[in-house]
């Protein structure tokens, strides 16, 4: 037995020069696989913002004007206006969405009201919708036809309470995911010593409660902010005469052909979402952890006072979600609204409208699986490099900062920027635009931030022994990848493909300027039926949509569950 122990191979016999040479092919290889990263981060986000800044100082013939653009953007009043329009709603937007999403994650991880779980699920309900569907489903209800329009007071769902009201909807799960999460991390002992020094509820509230979530409600506070003034659904379909920035941009592509001026507009459109991503950073570099090592976690206690009260708030939060929900699905079933309510599924028969058909249809499902197959892979090699390689600092950083722009970057200037770079008659790239890759491609890094950071986050659970231990036996990178970070990582990456694949079918700003007649989407078709007047098959689209966005979700974790399972079986005892 002695000589079979000193016989087998052991990591320290391995000679020092094999090792190195292991890690100098392997750190070559995925130098070159960063460069091709970085490479494809410029062609997807770098070169489409630079072209729309270059349209910005050009006039119609192509020549230098510096910022003339700019002054007779500011020289037109209706134009201009536009910028405190958008500021306004999305300011109160986001004050109307920060608050109910705080209600409700405070009744969620501080209260002991019943059916947590249910009313978790329906408070998650618009984020598989677009955000054309509840825009829809309040013409119905506040319109000049509508069932509630005597609670506007004779006011107009066409304008911006009908943009505030949409926007609070899509954006809420949003808010709440971030609000809950901040909540769920607080130490019990903070609050036995405000117990035990008689502290009133509002004293601990104010002292405890509140501080200890603070950044995760200034990030909920600027996400809300920056997805409501970078929105297009919304306004196009219920904004009325209230011009914003989103539409703005539209009307002056799509209606006039002005493109310099669309430029102008984009580079505006994008200011606030920068300044609020850069406050974000700024602040998520402050925050310091809010669990230590000897932290109680808090549990709630049952306070049959205030867990009524908030099982009230909550219920009827979630209640307006289903209602609104419940309103296009009606909406979309009807004969002829208000007149004939008669159950009909015409308003499904799509080839029958203008706006794509049932192909538009298709075609989401097409590119959708395309942006979860190929960006799922994109995304995670690229994270699994910049976290990975060994050395080459400069270029994962550079990598790593390329990864993270397209946040900060709204998916109609990033749409916008495809139009001037792909459709450059001297670009070789020429050929993608009006097909169905270059929505993939758009689609893929309009979300690629949020993609990115999910896989560096599981990537950074696993040790870096496991690459310098592979080296030292002489296992080749791209196995240890396959059969080490992939399975470790398996939850993420499905993770990324269920968001890439949702966001993918509900998507409109990042895709509107970029569809051809043969590669109509249907959240685009929704746009169409909308604008030619019909609102029924409208709604019926995007009922469409939220049921195969929930079909999806519900096989993805029926699936998952099991395939998981079997993976991650290294995680139970």
């Amino acid at each position: 037995m002695a000589t079979l122990a000193e016989d087998r191979p052991r990591v320290g016999d391995r000679p020092a020069g094999t090792v190195r040479q292991r890690l100098g092919r392997d750190d070559l290889v995925m130098r070159g696989g960063l460069v091709l990263v970085a490479a494809w981060l410029g062609v997807a986000v770098v070169l489409p913002l630079w072209a729309l800044l270059s349209k910005s100082v050009q006039d119609p013939d192509g020549r230098f004007v510096g910022l003339a653009n700019f002054a007779a953007y500011a020289g037109t009043p209706a134009l201009s206006s536009s910028i405190w329009n958008s500021v306004l709603v999305a300011a109160v937007s986001t004050v109307v969405c920060i608050l109910l999403a705080f209600l409700f994650a405070y009744g969620l991880t501080r209260t002991c009201l019943p059916g947590k779980g249910l009313l978790k699920t329906v408070a998650q309900v618009p984020i598989l919708a677009p955000s054309l569907l509840p825009a829809i489903a309040l013409v119905y209800m506040f319109g000049n036809q509508g069932y509630a329009k005597n609670l506007l007071m004779g006011h107009s769902i066409y304008g911006p309470i009908g943009i505030v009201l949409g926007s609070v909807f899509w954006t809420f799960p949003h808010a709440l995911i971030i609000i809950t999460t901040a909540l769920a991390l607080s130490d019990a002992r903070l609050y036995e010593a405000a117990a035990a020094l008689r502290a009133s509820r509002s004293r601990v509230f104010w002292t405890v409660t509140l501080p200890g979530a603070r950044y995760g409600l200034i990030s909920a506070t600027f996400v809300v902010f920056t997805l409501v003034i970078t929105d297009f659904g919304v306004p196009k379909v219920i904004g009325g005469q209230f011009n914003v920035l989103a539409t703005d941009v539209y009307k002056q592509v799509v209606g006039q052909q002005n493109f310099q001026m669309g430029a102008v507009v984009g580079l505006v459109l994008l200011v606030p979402a920068l300044l609020a991503f850069g406050v974000d950073r700024l602040v998520q570099r402050r925050q310091t952890a809010l669990l230590s090592a000897r932290a109680v976690p808090y549990t709630p206690k049952p306070d049959p006072l205030v867990d009524r009260v908030f099982l009230v708030v909550c219920a009827l939060i979630a209640a307006a979600i289903l209602v609104v929900l419940g309103t296009a699905l009606f909406a979309s079933l009807v004969t002829f609204w208000p007149y004939n309510l008669s159950f009909t599924l015409r308003n499904y028969d799509f080839d029958r409208m203008d706006g794509g058909g049932w192909e538009s249809y298709r075609n989401s499902l097409t590119m959708a699986s395309c942006t979860a197959l190929f960006g799922t892979a994109v995304v995670f090699i690229g994270a699994w490099l910049v976290e990975k390689s060994r050395g080459f600092a400069q270029g994962r950083a550079v990598v790593h900062m390329l990864a993270l722009l397209p946040l900060a970057v709204p998916g109609l200037v990033l749409g916008l920027g495809y139009i001037f770079f792909f459709n450059a008659p001297g670009n070789p790239l020429n050929f993608l635009y009006g097909s169905m890759a270059i929505l993939v491609l758009c689609t893929i890094a309009h979300f690629y931030s949020v993609a990115h950071l999910t896989a560096v986050t599981a990537l950074k659970q696993i040790d870096p022994e496991f690459e310098t231990v592979s080296a030292s036996l002489r296992v080749p990178f791209y196995r240890t990848f396959a059969r080490v970070t992939l399975p470790v990582c398996l939850p993420a990456v499905l993770d990324i493909a269920m968001y890439l694949f949702v966001n993918a079918m509900t998507t409109v700003s990042a895709v509107v300027f970029l569809y051809a007649p043969s590669t109509t989407l249907a959240a685009i078709a929704v746009l169409n039926m909308d604008d030619a007047g019909d609102a029924a098959p409208a709604a019926a689209m995007a009922i469409l949509i939220f049921a195969t966005s929930a079909a999806v979700r519900l096989v993805y974790v029926l699936v998952t569950g099991r395939l998981l399972y079997r993976a991650q079986a290294w995680r139970r005892r």
